[in-house]
């Protein structure tokens, strides 16, 4: 799921006609100051971050001139709270509270539905509110077909104790909230404290939004980065992952950097999963064997070779990576074989230059560990694979014995593509380019690109392959990108196959040899 800031959240809130306290975000102190005078009274500046209890964590300040304002802002720009660098701060009039609520709304996967919940008691720690005052709290579910009715929200409002203009209030405040979290997708959102000010008006005093990350290409207008909730800003390899992902939505590709900063006598494993739990299991087996993970990745829900790829790329690409596992469920209902191309190509791309061990147990495992273990030779480092029969222990032992035996070679180049003499080339479906060198395909006895093509979109013509497909239905899927063109043709055929798989950033930051 992907978080909005505090300023976003109210942005969202006011668009959908909610009261929201003057004011805006800023990344200086002279902003700070300007906007305090504008308001031209006491203020609140707030850490833009995404923790819980800024208050008590001194993320909150309160300035009663522009000039404090500016300090406040000076103090906690540039602050280091956990893994995020707060560069933004949202400077708002500070008001004359006379009661505060809570008001959220969480997707309940039990009710399979939308739950409104207020709260007559509001304030950090809505969970002990929970405790203290049950009769404090209400809770709604909603027909998503009619959404909140008027009636459901006033009833919420009596049983929190609201009565009269309180009540009518609390009941269009409620109305508007679930009307806007809807609208933009929310998986959660909250208003805390939603406040009663001394003049009578209701205001979202803090809240906070939670966008379902598949409906984030939907509202380009959030500006959010990347589609994952996580405490801190997204790394430079974390959008360029995340550019795979949004644009190729066959399997699942999840990346996400664990630690950067390690002791020279760390052994820092690159970790590439395959499901949640049999993820999580495998790591369990390379934290017990004293590995540092680098990073977690997903590639599940049968992604295509290529997403497998790029996954391999970026992985590889991070400073500090002295080895490589991969490890899922053994269980998997995707085919393996895809994913084992995917990881030979990417070896041999990025010329891999540290031990690896793929434990890829599913459908087809034993075609996929006999196309992972046939590639060693082509690059430096070695590969061992095995399948759903061994156990992570086992295999997080081997990748600990080949990290020891292994001195990585030195000047090693990136694999560049070749020129082709007789180019045949035609585009797929996420940019890539596959090109045939007819030259070598002629004198190719196994025609294995034909014979080990997935989707069955080349034929001979004479002596060479072609499509039987147009290129525009290639380019628009009908090649899945499969890999076996050029992992098979290394192997099995005369190496007149290449495919061309280009990862944004990436390819322009290490150079494109690919």
């Amino acid at each position: 799921m992907a978080r909005l800031h505090e300023y976003q959240s109210k942005a969202i809130l006011r668009a959908g006609g909610l009261n929201t306290p003057r004011g805006r975000p800023v990344t200086t102190p002279d902003e700070a100051a300007r906007v305090a005078a504008e308001i031209g009274g006491a203020v609140v500046v707030k850490a833009q971050a995404w923790v819980t209890s800024r208050a008590a964590k001194k993320l909150i300040w309160f300035a009663d001139t522009p000039e404090a304002a500016a300090e406040a802002a000076r103090t906690l720009l540039g602050q280091q709270v956990g893994n995020f660098t707060v560069d933004t701060v949202l400077v708002e009039e500070r008001l004359a509270i006379s009661r505060e609520f809570y008001l959220g709304m969480i997707v309940d996967d039990r009710e399979r539905r939308p739950v409104i919940i207020l709260s007559g008691v509001g304030g950090s720690g809505i969970e002990e509110i929970a405790r203290q005052h049950p009769d404090k709290i209400a809770r709604q579910s909603v027909d998503i077909t009619r959404g909140l009715t008027d009636y459901e929200a006033r009833e919420l409002a009596r049983r929190v104790g609201a009565r009269g203009a309180l009540m009518n209030q609390l009941t269009q405040a409620a109305v508007r909230f679930y009307k806007v979290a809807r609208q933009y997708e929310a998986r959660s959102a909250e208003i805390n404290p939603l406040v009663l000010t001394e003049d009578n008006q209701i205001v979202a005093a803090d809240c906070r939004f939670t966008v379902d990350d598949y409906a984030v290409f939907r509202h380009p207008d959030l500006g959010i980065e990347i589609a994952r909730e996580t405490d801190r800003p997204p790394t430079p390899l974390e959008r360029i992952a995340w550019d795979v992902e949004k644009g190729d939505y066959r399997g699942t590709f999840y990346f996400l950097q664990l630690e950067t900063d390690f002791a020279p006598d760390d052994v820092v494993v690159g970790f590439h999963g395959s499901g949640g739990g049999g993820s999580m299991m495998n790591m369990d087996a390379l934290l017990r064997r004293g590995f540092k993970i680098a990073n977690f990745v997903d590639t599940s829900g049968n992604p295509p070779a290529s997403k497998v790829y790029r996954a391999a790329r970026i992985i590889l690409s991070q400073p500090r990576v002295d080895a490589y596992y991969l490890g899922g469920s053994g269980v998997a209902s995707q085919e393996q074989f895809h994913s084992a191309r995917g990881l030979v190509k990417a070896f041999m791309d990025a010329q891999l230059n540290v031990p690896a061990v793929i434990r890829i147990g599913g459908n087809g495992e034993e075609q996929a560990v006999e196309i992972l273990e046939r590639a060693n030779g082509a690059f430096p480092a070695p590969v061992e694979a095995y399948g759903r029969d061994d156990s992570p222990d086992a295999c997080a032992d081997r990748l600990a014995a080949l990290v020891e035996g292994y001195t990585p070679a030195e000047n090693v180049p990136p694999r560049t593509a070749p020129q082709a003499q007789e180019p045949y080339s035609f585009e797929t479906v996420t940019g890539g380019t596959i090109t045939y060198d007819h030259a070598l395909c002629r004198d190719c006895e196994s025609k294995a690109c034909v014979n080990t093509c997935v989707p069955q979109i080349l034929s001979l013509e004479g002596d060479v392959p072609v499509l039987n497909i147009t290129r525009d239905e290639a380019k628009r899927g009908g090649c899945i990108e499969c890999l076996a063109c050029e992992v098979e043709c290394h192997f099995l055929g005369n190496r007149g196959g290449f495919i061309r798989l280009p990862i944004a950033g990436l390819d322009e930051e290490h150079g494109d040899h690919h």
